[in-house]
């Protein structure tokens, strides 16, 4: 079937399994793999999708940003996915504050468009980097501001859709655009009105359901507002009118502190009457959460004193009036609660970070702070705000008496309540006892008169509970408002009407993990389980910001699914699963789709539950290649370090001689499986180990630092080294080099040849022995090799108690030098510079000593900051490659170092920065430490 569909529309159907695979789940708990993926590049594709789809048989999910955590964009059939193609802002009408938009427009970017006019799209769920408006349609999405703006159905317009059978709608106030079909909506409407005013539109976020009380002639009979929620069960949107809505000149945020989440609760509703922007809600838990992941220790150390928060955003005119509008509000809550604390943030950077933590929730709290994993399910729950807190409080009873925990953040302001729970559900009884306790949580908010759903729609997660809000009468009116528009029942099945078990095809459910593996890395995160290390993706998407942080640098040029840190991690956990992907270790669909991550960790720190793909992509290269010839690429980038020794001293002259002519170069690079489009990179004459022997240590006291030699430095750059050991020797210290052949087995670890690796790495502890035992400080020049020396080797060999030494012992030429109290040597520089941080150090470790330094010298830092330069070691040398690479510098750092000016000066640590650097704008990168030798001579002059 697959091929027929490819057959009938070329380019747009993907049938292979590593696309299906990444399109069998979203951010919810479900899993069901579709017979194909469409992409289709226009509305004209779109409703032949929809024609072929028919033609087989086949029922068709609308998909977004696939960030939904009620299962609502994932299907047996075809998925659709508008996010890549369909993704147009047709118009902004600034005068009418509305614009027109596809399907695919991601939020932030609608609302970057709008806010050059001063205006923004009301609705923002924290997925707002990469959520698009079809999706938010989909579920009448809500967000922080809603307390203020409205949910996504206050905010449309206008709606043209596609029904199953390819009929065009114009969905407004007063018609769908179709007389025929207007007459049964109101057929349908006049038939059960008391329900449609009695049980629906009760308060703003009961979202449950159809929005059919939009169809009442006192609203106007709008039927696109009834549409907004109705989770692609009823059309396909190919076009959406929103309301735009005018944008403080300033805003400022107040976090107040409470005793606990439950006074926070009670305050809340008060706090929505001040006029604040937005409510929102969280307690301890999740602080703690955020705590307990690496290098977060300090998290929210801005936050005041408190168990409970509120963030609380108002605005104003002016900076001044922000501020004094946040104060005003303090004041407003402390005459009801005197004891409250707060905080009042009106820094760009520092609101960010505050609401940062508030954002990530979803991610963060799928870690419990103990370790265990904890999952949606009954995820957005919500009550009239007034009955907040006591259904906090019976809901954490609810959790008690289940043996549960949770931890429960939200849009506080308008009842509604985010909760993930450590549900065991690879257990058959733990599933049982998901179902438990998600039908007693339902009963209990609807004894609040609350709604199963508070945001999200209610998808696979929530339908099946439909029975107990609302009556026999207004359900058999949702079924038939999907007949008027589907009476086929081919656009999202299971889904509202005839739900689908709400404990069926649970992704973390039996059988998970079918594919046995010890893995290579002690994994310690994860207890050694690489099916739990896999499984932390929990499908947020971060991983599909386009425009702000570093992760995933492949996605964010190819713009495909598969090529998404969340997109690897599904096709990886349909290996372990078996049934999807069969070919376990040996699956040419998994080696395809973990082809391009670049291993550039930046998942490992942006993502909030910290998937580390670089790790995961190097344990499935070692037992992918086991026993089998490699690309011929991991024998000559992957053990570049034994080339590297081979070829330094006399015969780098002639070498590098020859492969200087063309002709050579170009066999050289067909042998070694060397993209052609490369220039091979250069051998130093004198190595810094023959050098440094050469030379000798500098003779007398100073404290004994150890200065590593890796490869790169060594054999490639060694001008690098021996500026380190000249700025090192101006603070004061002795320099030492290893006199013997260390290495930190990155070109081995990258490769996926991790046996190798690791012996590489005992021989280097052998050779360190000494300065190990004498708690001798490593400093590091390359980032990737000290973060390979620091993180990688406990990970590696965590049976060997000299790795952990040897990781707590390095530093990087940054760190020491800022860290020096002593006589300052450097002169001041007064130059620019572009600074493109090395992608390692930015996932695990910090550039904030670096900064320190350059300021210092007078240096003003222009960071890039766009992550991964596109070489990323072997990765850019290998064929294949070529365009994502450069596709990766092309984001941002080319630009940069092409507007700069002579006289600045291009920072780049990593020596494959440089090169990347050099090869793509023939500019040479500069080394920290050229950088400071450079102010050290000039301090050095009369």
């Amino acid at each position: 079937m697959g091929a027929e569909l490819a057959r009938r529309l070329p380019g747009v159907f993907r049938t292979d399994p590593a696309a299906r695979a990444a399109y069998s789940s979203d951010a919810s708990l479900y899993r069901q793999v579709p017979v194909a993926v469409a992409e289709p590049r226009s509305v004209e594709e779109l409703a032949r999708v929809l024609e072929i789809a028919a033609d087989a048989g086949l029922p068709v999910t609308m998909r977004g940003g696939g960030t939904s955590i009620a299962g609502n964009s994932i299907g047996p059939g075809v998925v659709v996915d508008t996010s890549r193609h369909l993704d147009r802002i047709l118009e902004i009408d600034p005068d009418a504050r509305t614009a027109v938009v596809q399907p695919g427009v991601v939020l932030d970017d609608l609302r970057a468009a709008a806010g050059e006019h001063g205006l923004t799209f009301g609705p923002d769920p924290s997925t707002h980097s990469r959520c698009t408006l079809g999706g938010m349609i989909g579920n009448n999405a809500c967000g922080s501001h809603s307390v203020a703006w409205g949910t996504t159905a206050d905010n449309v317009l206008a709606l043209k859709v596609l029904t199953a059978d390819g009929k065009e709608l114009h969905a407004r106030r007063g018609t769908s655009g179709d007389g025929e079909l207007d007459a049964g909506l109101i057929r349908l409407r006049d038939a059960c009105l008391a329900p449609l005013r009695t049980e629906l539109g009760r308060f703003s976020r009961q979202v449950s359901g159809y929005g059919l009380h939009h169809l009442l002639p006192e609203r106007g009979f709008d039927v696109a507002k009834a549409l907004v929620g109705s989770e692609g069960t009823c059309g396909v949107v190919t076009e959406a009118t929103v309301r735009l809505v005018p944008v403080p000149a300033a805003r400022a945020l107040v976090v107040l502190g409470f005793p606990d989440v439950f006074a926070a609760a009670e305050m809340a509703p008060a706090v929505a009457g001040m006029g604040a922007l937005t409510v929102e809600g969280m307690a301890s838990d999740l602080l703690a959460a955020l705590r307990s992941q690496p290098g977060r220790a300090g998290a929210g150390a801005e936050l005041p004193a408190g168990g409970g928060w509120l963030y609380c955003e108002v605005g104003g005119d002016s900076v001044e009036h922000a501020r004094e509008a946040a104060r005003a509000l303090v004041r407003s809550v402390r005459e009801r609660l005197p004891e409250v604390t707060s905080v009042v943030v009106d820094e760009p950077r520092r609101m960010r970070a505050l609401w940062w933590i508030r954002e990530a929730g979803a991610g963060i709290v799928t870690r419990l702070p103990e370790g265990g994993e904890a999952w949606p399910g009954w995820e957005d729950s919500a009550v009239p705000p007034a009955a907040l807190a006591g259904y906090l409080r019976d809901l954490y009873a609810l959790m008690r008496e289940h043996g549960f925990r949770g931890v429960p953040y939200g849009h506080f302001g308008e009842g509604c309540v985010h909760l993930r729970v450590d549900f065991d559900l690879p257990d058959k009884r733990g599933v049982a006892a998901y179902r438990a306790f998600v039908e007693e949580a339902a009963d209990l908010v609807v004894s609040y008169g609350g709604s199963v759903s508070g945001e999200h729609g209610d998808g696979r997660a929530r339908s099946e509970l439909l029975t107990k809000m609302y009556s026999r009468e207004l359900l058999d009116a949702f079924a038939a408002f999907k007949g008027v528009f589907d009476p086929g029942r081919r656009l999202n099945p299971g889904v509202l009407v005839d739900p689908a078990p709400l404990d069926a095809d649970l992704r973390p459910g039996p059988g998970r993990d079918a594919l046995p593996v010890t893995p290579v890395h002690a994994l310690t995160r994860d207890a050694g389980s690489f099916a739990a290390a896999v499984h932390r993706c929990v499908g947020v998407g971060a991983c599909r910001n386009l425009h702000v942080g570093s992760m995933c640098p492949s996605f964010k040029v190819t713009r495909d699914e598969v090529h998404s840190t969340r997109g690897r991690a599904r096709v990886l956990a349909e290996m372990l699963r078996g049934s999807t992907v069969t070919d376990g270790w040996r699956s040419d669909e998994v080696m395809a789709a973990l082809d391009l991550c670049l291993s550039c960790k930046a998942c490992a720190r942006e993502c909030p539950v910290n998937v580390d793909m670089a790790t995961y992509k190097a344990e499935f290269l070692h037992r992918h290649y086991a026993g089998r010839v490699r690309p011929m690429a991991h024998y000559s980038m992957g053990w570049l370090p034994l080339w590297s020794r081979m070829v330094s001293g006399a015969p780098a002259r002639f070498v590098n001689a020859a492969l200087a002519r063309e002709r050579v170069a170009g066999v050289v690079k067909r042998v070694a499986g060397i993209e052609p489009r490369r220039r091979m990179v250069r051998f130093a004459e004198e190595s810094l180990q023959r050098w440094y022997r050469r030379r000798g240590p500098r003779p007398g006291g100073g404290t004994p630092v150890v200065l590593w030699p890796d490869t790169f430095t060594n054999f490639h750059a060694p001008q690098v080294g021996r500026d380190a050991v000249e700025v090192l020797e101006a603070l004061g210290y002795r320099v030492l080099i290893p006199p013997g052949r260390v290495c930190c087995g990155l070109t081995w670890h990258s490769t996926g040849q991790l046996d190798v690796a690791r012996r590489v790495l005992r021989h280097t502890l052998d050779v360190l022995r000494p300065a190990l035992d004498n708690g001798l400080p490593i400093v590091g020049l390359e980032p990737s090799c000290t973060v390979m020396l620091r993180e990688e080797a406990r990970e590696l060999l965590p049976d060997d108690e000299r790795a952990g030494r040897l990781a707590d012992g390095v530093r990087t030429l940054a760190e020491v030098v800022a860290a020096h109290d002593g006589e300052w040597p450097f002169a001041p520089l007064g130059v620019r510079a572009v600074t493109q941080v090395h992608c390692h150090q930015e996932a695990k470790g910090s550039y904030d000593a670096d900064l320190a330094v350059l300021e210092r010298l007078g240096v003003d830092a222009d960071v890039v900051g766009a992550g991964c330069c596109g070489l990323a070691g072997n990765f850019g040398f290998e064929p294949g490659h070529w365009e994502v690479s450069q596709g990766c510098a092309e984001r941002e750092l080319y630009p940069k170092v092409r507007a700069a000016s002579d006289d600045d000066l291009v920072l780049a640590d990593g020596f494959s920065c440089r090169t990347q650097i050099a090869q793509g704008t023939g500019r040479d990168g500069v080394h920290l430490a050229e950088v400071l030798a450079r102010a050290l001579r000039y301090g050095r002059r009369p």
